[in-house]
Formats: C-alpha cells, structure tokens, sequence
C-alpha cells in the first residue's frame, strides 16, 4: 500500500491535524480502500483506468480459487478502489447489483490493532458482521474485522503490517489495462458521504460517536442547504485527526423532492452517496478528466458573476475566469479557500458521484456553494423526471 512519505503528503491534502491516535478509543491510521459491487467489474475497472487515470495493480478471481467473484484493484496515490464483480447469479455481488445498481459495499480502514479495535466497536454496540481473522498466503497475513454501518454499507478493520503482497491475500499482481497519465489526477480520499432515511442521521452520528469515538465537527440545517423547491439536512463525523470524514444526509421537507430522496429510491435504501477525492491540481484534474468522458455538474454563470461571491472569496491561487470556464466552484472560511467540483452519477441510475477537491487551507465542505450545487443537481434531476 502507501508508504509513509506517500500518507504525509496525503495528510496535508485532507485537511490532518496534529492529534495521537494512541490517544483515542478507537485509532485509525487511514484509509485503506474502498470496495464496489458492480455489475461488470472488468468494464468498471477500464473506466476508471482511462477516465479517471487510476492503475489496475491486483487482480483475483475464479484463477485463483475465487470462485463467485472477479475484484480488480485500483489505485491512483493513496487512493485505491476495489472493483467487484459476480461470476454467477447467486453470488454476493450479483444479488447485490441487482437491487442497488453499482455502488459501495465496503470502506476499509487500516487500524494498528484490529482486536482491540473491534472489541471496543462491539462493546459500544456496533453492528458486528465479522469477527477478527486471519487471511494468509505466501505474502503473509492480514488481520480483519467488519462492522455495519448504514444500509449493507460495511467498516472493514485491517492491519496489514504482516503482509508484502500486491494488496490482500489471494491477490496477484496485475498490469495496468491503460497507459497510466503522466500526473495523476486524485491522490487521496477527502471524505466520503452517505445518505440515510428521513429522521435517522442523527442516529447514525450518534453511531459514529458511540462506536467509534467520532466527533461531530459540523452541522447543516435545512436552511443551509436548500433551494426554492428542495432542501437536506447534514452532519459530519470525523475521527480525532480529522483525516477520516463521514458526512452523512437525510432529505428534508420541500416542495419537491430532493437529490437525497431520489437517491434513496433509485438505490433503494441508503447507502454511500459520494467519494471527495484530494487533488493539488483541480484545473489540470478536471480538464484531464472530461477529455476522457466524464461529466461535471455545470454552475451557472451568475454564480461566477455575483460582486458579493467575488468579494467574499478574494484572490485565488487562479483568475475566478479559468475558474468559470470549467465550472468549478470556490469557497472560503476563516483558515483558507477550497476548489470544488461535482461528476454526474458515474452509472446509470442517478445514485453515487464524485467531488475533485483541492483544499488550500480551509477545512470546509464548500457551504458557500451549496445552492449553486444544489439548483445544478435539481437540473439534472428535472431532466430525468424526478424533481
């Protein structure tokens, strides 16, 4: 995985700070990778390759004993993406696809005592699903743990300071099915938000808090992230270095009905709603990018236009101009500014997207952009007849 100079760089990518995890309940040393099911995984796994400029670097399947499912494993800097897929009808990940369309199943995170940690998750009343155990092969051993979380979404626990492979047991080294960018695109996962039901995040951040020993770092009410005809609701959980966030939603009252309520129906229940990923070039990211295909929420000119908005962001690293031509947002609170921008859903039905983030000080989630995001999210929504 990551060696340590790659995670420093990282740190100062998502916004880190100073804080001893041996300090906490429950340490966590970073993120691991995250694990989709979806429907074609050696399809998937050449779409993020060409368009998004990650490298396949691992592969196991039915050649290596691994009969129900084809996983393919993806990195670009410290962020890796695992992409599985069913083999059979009956496997996991089919019956999985089948009702969620292709979407997140697992948000591992390396830990320095996967017993401890879990032991501690448990006792809080964590939603146990796996024990820790050992996983093993001529590289070593991994040790693993996996707690619930919203939906089937799922916590994997691992310590793999006892393993030299590609990436986990069972795993072969593989060859990129692309010529890999020159510069990579995304180095590091910012956060990750999920979307849960009407009345039930406070719950889930109440989880967080309890079972892992998570602080509730930010609050958005109705008010804030609302249009004329829709509104949600969010908070963000955030460990105590701060590196690993979960934002999560739930859909509030409006006229209409909102991006977290057409998620929720078309993914059919909660579940991961977007990856941030960290990038120190957004411009070259984003141009990169849609050369490759892939499409961006379109923030309307007035958003660029309006003598408040320019006033209240002042100087940025790039003319708001260059800003404007690529449609991506800009934000700024009392520790610096922030540059963001928002793909389409990455499938076909209209659930999980990505964020393309470069922070330069700021520790925020973009609130100033919250309406210019939303009213573009409802345009699409009122193109696929669900506003």
């Amino acid at each position: 995985m990551t060696d340590t100079a790659s995670r420093s760089a990282d740190a100062a990518l998502v916004g880190a700070v100073d804080h001893d995890i041996r300090e906490d309940a429950f340490p966590i040393k970073g993120w691991d990778h995250v694990r989709y099911f979806v429907g074609n995984a050696r399809q998937a796994a050449h779409y993020y390759s060409t368009a998004f400029g990650m490298t396949l670097f691992a592969y196991r399947g039915p050649e290596q004993g691994h009969r129900e499912h084809a996983e393919y494993a993806l990195k670009s800097g410290g962020v890796v993406f695992v992409l599985a897929g069913g083999t059979d009808a009956d496997s996991e990940a089919s019956r999985h696809y089948a009702r969620h369309g292709d979407g997140v199943i697992e948000i591992a995170l390396e830990v320095p005592d996967v017993d401890a940690n879990y032991a501690h998750a448990v006792a809080q009343g964590a939603i146990a699903i796996e024990a820790p155990h050992d996983l093993a092969d001529d590289h070593g051993t991994i040790r693993r743990a996996v707690i619930g979380t919203y939906g089937e979404t799922r916590n994997v626990l691992i310590d793999r300071s006892r393993y030299t492979g590609p990436f986990l047991p069972g795993f072969v080294a593989a060859e990129p099915m692309v010529a890999p960018p020159e510069k990579r695109f995304f180095q590091a996962i910012d956060h990750i938000v999920g979307n849960v039901e009407l009345g039930r995040m406070r719950e889930w951040v109440e989880y967080y808090e309890r079972v892992m020993g998570f602080t509730n770092i930010v609050e958005f009410v109705e008010d804030a992230i609302a249009t004329e005809y829709s509104a949600l609701m969010s908070k963000v959980v955030a460990n105590g270095n701060r590196k690993i966030k979960f934002p999560i939603n739930e859909p509030a009252e409006g006229k209409k009905k909102s991006q977290i309520d057409e998620y929720l129906e078309f993914y059919g229940g909660p579940g991961v709603q977007h990856i941030a990923l960290a990038t120190s070039d957004i411009l070259a990211a984003v141009d990169a990018m849609r050369e490759r295909g892939v499409e961006f929420l379109e923030a309307p000119d007035a958003y660029y236009e309006d003598p408040e908005m320019r006033e209240r962001i002042g100087t940025v690293r790039v003319p708001i101009e260059e800003l404007q031509r690529r449609r991506v947002l800009v934000d700024r609170d009392e520790d610096g500014y922030m540059l963001q921008i928002f793909t389409k859903p990455q499938q076909d039905r209209p659930t999980m997207f990505y964020e393309i983030i470069e922070r330069h000080g700021s520790l925020s989630f973009g609130k100033g952009n919250f309406k210019a995001l939303f009213e573009a999210l409802e345009k699409e929504q009122a193109k696929r007849g669900n506003l």
